[in-house]
């Protein structure tokens, strides 16, 4: 927490009243360009001070000595609490030096021991997926903590419902500096905010927080579409061939998600021996889901039994002894933008939207059960599955064809009799 730390200390005057000769002699304290003045209740005439020395000049009718001693006292007792507060791995920040200085009390804990408690206990707890979202909330709350706090770090017992309200709106308002990345999106928010709330009720449990900041506070998500391809998008990019393996091996990998509802990272980790016969005599995969360790049972469609067939053999799949050569989520990802804009097709279209096809396009919209489509998907409750099939627009399409159908036929036989 304390590394890299830019420090120093500097005297300067302040001549607030032109009526009066003297001029008041100031500390400022400078941490990781965050500043602060603090008075030294010490005063000079403004024409003695000598400012790249930082001292009181000589002079017959005043004494200089004993403010020039006292201003060394100082800087030498700054210098030990900053020394101090660096080797027993303590929050170091203008307000602290200050706080130490003047001799107000220790608040306790901070919320960046906090974060690397949560850390080293939960290191073999969490996956490395959630340790890296906890890690980029820890990030935007520094960047946070330093553009209105100036520090990089708070007391936790100085936290409260306010200080939730402004990371909130700090969040909305962060504008990013690097290119291609976009403003946070309210659920992101909420997700940043959840994750900080995880960490207060820690914080509670371990009893370094006297209050919970969150009581009144409640986290908001707003319900949106899940993007997919439709029919005729998923076959364009199905029976598209490419000539670049990259391009290729994407393609492949997607399109068998498309069929089977795996998450990327849930293929990455398939082996030969997640391949077994099911009930019914036909090759299906038994494995879990990475995320929620969920059992997941997949009948394999012909589509996917070929492209298992296709890479079995692959000198990376031998290799790794798994069903599919390995190739990182944020290279698919990259190569799946260049086969939309090869297929014209005008989503951002990301790995994930396989598993999201897969669900609406592929499963719920040519009439499987949803209870079917929720056990395939390993979720935990069908709610979650719902979400689909409120996008699913063509087979509602379908099933009023059908009634209407049915109606118009039970009305011409009520008609007969």
């Amino acid at each position: 927490m304390n590394q890299s730390q830019t420090f120093g200390v500097q005297f300067v005057v302040r001549h607030k009243s032109k009526k009066s000769p003297r001029a008041g002699i100031y500390m400022r304290l400078t941490v990781n360009g965050q500043r602060i003045e603090i008075s030294t209740k010490l005063f000079c005439p403004v024409q003695l001070w000598d400012k790249a020395k930082e001292r009181v000049k000589a002079d017959k009718e005043f004494s200089n000595r004993p403010i020039n001693a006292h201003i060394e006292q100082i800087r030498v007792k700054v210098m030990s609490i900053y020394q101090e507060l660096r080797m027993d791995n303590k929050p170091v920040s203008v307000q602290t030096i200050r706080n130490h200085f003047l001799g107000i009390k220790d608040q306790g804990h901070s919320l960046q021991k906090l974060f690397d408690y949560h850390c080293q206990s939960q290191e073999n707890v969490l996956n490395k997926g959630t340790l890296k979202h906890y890690q980029s909330t820890r990030r935007y709350m520094i960047l946070f903590l330093e553009r209105c706090h100036s520090s990089d770090d708070i007391f936790l017992n100085d936290i409260d419902y306010s200080f939730i309200t402004d990371f909130e709106a700090f969040l909305r308002g962060y504008q990013p500096v690097e290119s291609g990345q976009r403003p946070l999106g309210h659920n992101t928010i909420m997700k940043h905010l959840c994750r900080f709330r995880t960490l207060m009720n820690l914080a509670i449990k371990l009893g370094w927080m006297t209050h919970y900041p969150f009581k009144a506070y409640k986290l908001s998500y707003k319900q949106s579409d899940r993007g997919y391809l439709t029919k005729e998008e998923l076959n364009r990019v199905e029976f598209k061939t490419f000539r670049m393996e990259r391009l290729q091996l994407t393609k492949d990998l997607f399109i068998f998600s498309c069929y089977t509802g795996l998450a990327y990272i849930d293929i990455s980790l398939l082996q030969p021996h997640h391949i077994t016969l099911g009930i019914d005599g036909n090759n299906w995969i038994y494995t879990q889901r990475k995320k929620t360790e969920n059992p997941v049972r997949i009948p394999l469609l012909p589509v996917a039994l070929q492209l298992i067939e296709k890479y079995k053999e692959h000198p990376r799949s031998l290799h790794y002894n798994t069903l599919f050569p390995k190739i990182s989520n944020q290279k698919l990802n990259g190569y799946l933008k260049e086969i939309a804009d090869i297929c014209e097709i005008d989503k951002n279209l990301t790995f994930h939207m396989a598993r999201h096809t897969f669900a609406t396009t592929v499963t719920l919209s040519n009439g499987v059960p949803i209870e079917t489509v929720s056990k395939i998907l390993g979720h935990h409750r069908i709610a979650t599955t719902q979400i689909y099939a409120k996008v699913v627009e063509n087979k509602i399409c379908e099933d009023m064809l059908q009634l209407q159908l049915k109606l118009s036929n039970h009305k011409k036989k009520t008609a007969h009799y």
